[in-house]
């Protein structure tokens, strides 16, 4: 097996059924034709299904990117597309496979393979891909944005995270998703260290445990606790907090 593909976990399953289920309830044999179905880092589904039309309606997969969006979801973690007619599962098309890698660099993808369904992440499913942040737009060389998100620290934990002793961030109110981030610490000399975000866990405040303060780089949870209050005053105990999973790329 390709070792960039791995075999696919009981979620994934979970949302192919989805899918065939989007599209076996809803295709019509002719303008609908594929289901999608999207999972975000907290377990939440949502379908979609696509709308052929000659001018270039929309693929399954970018309706289903869509409906996720409009109830909420921001960290999405799988997407899949299903064939009816009993066709299976659906690699996704070229400019699917574009927008997903420049809005949701980290999302893994459910694609067909000799061996059944396989998972395998945006970035390998599209090689070479065209970086639309490193070109400019007209004459004046005006850079478009980087597609790479920023993630910004206080300075005082970069020791921390060079040593790779703090391996996690909580935040709050601070959206980010999974894939490549450019990790900032603004000093008075910025630093920039390029990364990646591997998982995105919800938790209240009250429920944050002493691993999560030792992942954060802190001694303990009162620790944890004495530094969110510092950095986000009005945060209180029943309120949702995002622990936010990095790894150093170099």
């Amino acid at each position: 097996m390709d070792s960039t593909m791995h075999l696919p976990t009981e979620e994934d399953l979970e949302l192919v059924e989805f899918a065939r289920r989007v599209v076996e309830a809803n295709g019509d044999g002719e303008v609908h034709t594929v289901g999608a179905a999207v999972r975000d880092a907290q377990g939440r589904m949502f379908g979609g299904i696509n709308l052929y039309h000659f001018t270039g309606g929309p693929c399954a997969e970018l309706v289903a990117l869509g409906h996720a969006r409009a109830a909420g979801a921001r960290d999405l973690a799988a997407i899949v597309a299903v064939g009816d007619a009993g066709r299976g599962v659906l690699a996704p098309c070229g400019r699917d496979r574009q927008v997903l890698l420049d809005h949701h660099p980290g999302i893994r993808v459910l694609v067909p393979a000799a061996g059944g369904v396989r998972s395998v992440t945006v970035s390998d499913l599209l090689p070479h891909a065209y970086v639309w942040g490193e070109h400019s737009a007209g004459s004046d060389s005006t850079p478009r944005p980087s597609a790479v998100q920023d993630l910004h620290f206080h300075p005082a934990y970069l020791d921390a995270v060079r040593t790779g002793r703090k391996t996690t961030t909580v935040r709050f109110r601070d959206p980010v998703e999974t894939g490549p981030v450019n990790m900032v610490f603004e000093s008075d000399d910025e630093v920039v260290l390029p990364g990646v975000i591997t998982r995105i866990v919800s938790r209240r405040v009250a429920e944050l445990t002493e691993a999560d303060a030792v992942a954060d780089g802190f001694s303990d949870l009162a620790e944890l606790q004495d530094r969110l209050r510092f950095h986000y005053p009005d945060i209180k105990p029943t309120d949702d907090a995002t622990i936010v999973h990095f790894r150093r790329t170099s």
